[in-house]
Parts: structure tokens; C-alpha cells; sequence
């Protein structure tokens, strides 16, 4: 299967502070990798380097490379909006904007420059049915979004992504605030539309990963220590760390 992303000796340091020790990792297309580990191991500072996040923190020093199909995105000729629009996130917490379910999917198009009412109908409906929200709020387009419910906003939120038509989508514990019910489709969701992106997921719940993801990385104190399939990782683990963390003795 080709990569997506590659990561090449991969370190970060917060001021003095190591927080990724040489991470290298090769992401599949169109696959979904689950990122494991305990609170502050790297996971999420490692997801914020895929799409340049990390740039907002000050003191934040980057070394080693990471490729998007091939091209470095941290060479310093990079149009860091541009690979936002190509590699999107999806916090741990829905962040609606205070506006109608479809001026929050129809903002990122309108800033790439989508302006026709039609056009613009055409793509929030067919992102909010690729989010499996559209029979839900169909009825409701022009309600604020802040009246959903926290699983309704997630999906929102993830539409609002691929209203932007993303490659890869980056998941930061998507699923911790809600509900089984809503985290059940927010899986149901991710499985569905894997065929057209490459999606890479933090999760501390470790049946989530099981269940959704083709592939595991498990981090430990800014390392990355195995990464494999995740049927292999998780029934055949390599090192004792992994095994005493998935088995839950420690972490």
C-alpha cells in the first residue's frame, strides 16, 4: 500500500524539552491509524506536526522531515494554509462556530473562494451527508449549531472539514466528550469514509482503536515504541511495553 505521509527522524523540542524523540513512520493511504498511548507520551504533539500546528507555539524547535506525498512539508516554502486545507483536524472537544449548521460547513469554501449560493448548497449537503449528519438537521440548516448535540456537533465539525475537500484528517481524541451512542457513529463514520481519506486518530480507548483502525502506533514518552498492524499489535506485540500497556498494566 503507498504512503501517504512519511516521518523521518522526526524531534520536537518545547524550548530545551524533548518532547518527540526521532520519530519515523510510514502513514498508509487510505487507511485509519490509531495513536496509543498515555496522557503527555506525544501523540497529539505528534498529530500537530502533520499539519504544521505546532507553528502557533512559541519556543517550539523542529527537526528531521516529514513528507506529504513525497513533498516536505516543512521546507520553508510552504504554503501553510494550503496543507491546513489538505491536512485537516478535528478536536478533542466540537468547536461549532456561533452561526447556522450551514454557514459553519460553508465557511472554509467561501475562504477558498466559493461564493455561488448554488454551488455552495451543493457542497454543504453533500458534506453533511458524508458526515452522516444531513437527515438530521436537513429541516434545520438555518438553526444556530450550538443547538445540537455534542455528537451532532462532532459531525458537524468533521463536515465542516470535508467541505474543504481535505486528503487527510486528523483526529485528536474525537470521541472523548460524547456519549456511546454518538461515539458509535463517530466510528461507524470513519470506517465508512476511509476509502477516500487517510485518517489518523488519538485515542486513549483502546477498544476504539481494535474496533476502527487498520494500523496502531504506541507512544511512550515522546517515543515512538512499535507501530504495526493493529490485529498483530494487539494479539502479537513486539515489545512488553506495548503488551503491559494494551493489557492495562500500566497507563
Amino acid at each position: 500500500m503507498e504512503c501517504k505521509i512519511q516521518a523521518r527522524k522526526l524531534k520536537l523540542f518545547y524550548g530545551d524539552s524533548l518532547a518527540l524523540k526521532k520519530i519515523s513512520i510510514d502513514i498508509h493511504n487510505n487507511s485509519i491509524l490509531a495513536l496509543i498511548g498515555p496522557s503527555g507520551c506525544g501523540k497529539s504533539t505528534f498529530l500537530r506536526t502533520l499539519n504544521r500546528m505546532n507553528d502557533l507555539i512559541p519556543n517550539v524547535k523542529i527537526e528531521g522531515e516529514i513528507f506529504l506525498d513525497g513533498v516536505d512539508i516543512y521546507k520553508p516554502d510552504t504554503d501553510v494554509v494550503m496543507l491546513r486545507k489538505r491536512v485537516g483536524m478535528v478536536f478533542q472537544r466540537p468547536n461549532p462556530f456561533p452561526m447556522s449548521i450551514f454557514e459553519n460547513v460553508a465557511y472554509g469554501p467561501r475562504v477558498h473562494g466559493i461564493s455561488k449560493k448554488a454551488e455552495l448548497v451543493e457542497i454543504v449537503e453533500k458534506s453533511l451527508t458524508g458526515a452522516a449528519l444531513w437527515d438530521e438537521v436537513k429541516d434545520r440548516i438555518n438553526d444556530s449549531a450550538l443547538g445540537l448535540s455534542g455528537g451532532q456537533q462532532q459531525r458537524l465539525c468533521i463536515a465542516r472539514l470535508l467541505a474543504v475537500e481535505p486528503e487527510v484528517l486528523l483526529m485528536d481524541e474525537p470521541c472523548s466528550a460524547l456519549d456511546p451512542i454518538s461515539t458509535m457513529k463517530i466510528e461507524e463514520l470513519v470506517t465508512e469514509i476511509k476509502s477516500q481519506y487517510t485518517i489518523i486518530m488519538v485515542t486513549h480507548n483502546m477498544q476504539q482503536a481494535a474496533r476502527v483502525s487498520d494500523y496502531t502506533g504506541f507512544f511512550l514518552n515522546g517515543e515512538l515504541v512499535e507501530y504495526d498492524k493493529t490485529d498483530a499489535m494487539f494479539t502479537r506485540p513486539n515489545d512488553k511495553r506495548t503488551e503491559d500497556y494494551i493489557t492495562g498494566r500500566f497507563g
